[in-house]
């Protein structure tokens, strides 16, 4: 698969890189974001994916979170993803902010006519960790996966579906079984976030199916703080050494 350089520049020694190529998975142009930390040119080094929430773009994470300066720190190549296919010219998938364009849910559509297109599940799981090992210094046997909103369900899916393919996980929603491998999940959650307030979010039945499960998660209520990237930039520090404490075990 040919890669298309869209942009790099260098932050905290290592380099933000955006690409472009064709996904076979997406029949369509996709955009990813990769920064390569100052370890990366010298050996490979551990490879964690970011899923970012509705309306984003792969530019929205590394932007907005402030992640480069612990990603360099701790070595992590760190891919992040558009969060849908874009420009398929599928009726109705610019009508709404949480449904098509921007809103791929990271599952693969099953009808049609989103199902030749939409599928998100399969680009993240597979296409594009195959893209990322051929093209770039990573360690396949060395993955992790984390997000938010969206991106945070995305990221559960993702590790619930493929045990012991990442080796840390980081998700916001309901998880109801796993018959897998050990899990280790941190959740921050604002107390302000408006989606709480509104019951979109269930943190609560979120950490009594783990218990149920005897799955260790580390849930914080963050006085304050609501859905936003002022939000996830405060505690992304935390997540991405949490991370890390697997990765470079």
């Amino acid at each position: 698969m040919a890669l298309k350089q869209i942009s790099s520049n260098k932050c905290f020694g290592g380099l933000q890189k955006v690409f472009e190529h064709h996904s076979v998975e997406l029949n369509c142009k996709m955009k990813f974001a990769v920064y390569l930390p100052p370890k990366a040119e010298t050996g490979k080094c551990p490879a964690l994916y970011w899923l970012s929430g509705l309306t984003c773009t792969e530019q929205t994470f590394i932007t907005k979170s402030g992640y480069h300066q612990a990603a360099s720190e701790h070595g992590l190549v760190v891919i992040a993803p558009d969060t849908s296919p874009r420009g398929c010219n599928i009726k109705g998938e610019d009508e709404s902010w949480d449904f098509g364009t921007g809103a791929g849910f990271y599952v693969d559509a099953t009808e049609d006519p989103w199902k030749t297109n939409y599928r998100m599940y399969s680009y993240v799981t597979e296409e594009l960790p195959q893209l990322i090992n051929v093209n770039f210094p990573v360690d396949p046997q060395r993955m992790s996966i984390f997000g938010h909103s969206m991106g945070g369900h995305g990221a559960l899916i993702c590790a619930l579906k493929n045990p012991g393919k990442y080796k840390a996980y980081d998700a916001t929603h309901l998880v109801k079984s796993y018959p897998g491998s050990q899990l280790d999940i941190l959740i921050d959650q604002g107390k302000d976030d408006q989606f709480l307030s509104d019951g979109q979010l269930l943190p609560d039945n979120f950490i009594a199916a783990c218990t149920e499960k005897k799955i260790p998660v580390v849930f914080r209520l963050q006085e304050g703080y609501d859905h936003s990237y002022y939000f996830i930039a405060s505690f992304i520090t935390d997540h991405i050494r949490h991370h890390a404490k697997y990765l470079n075990a």
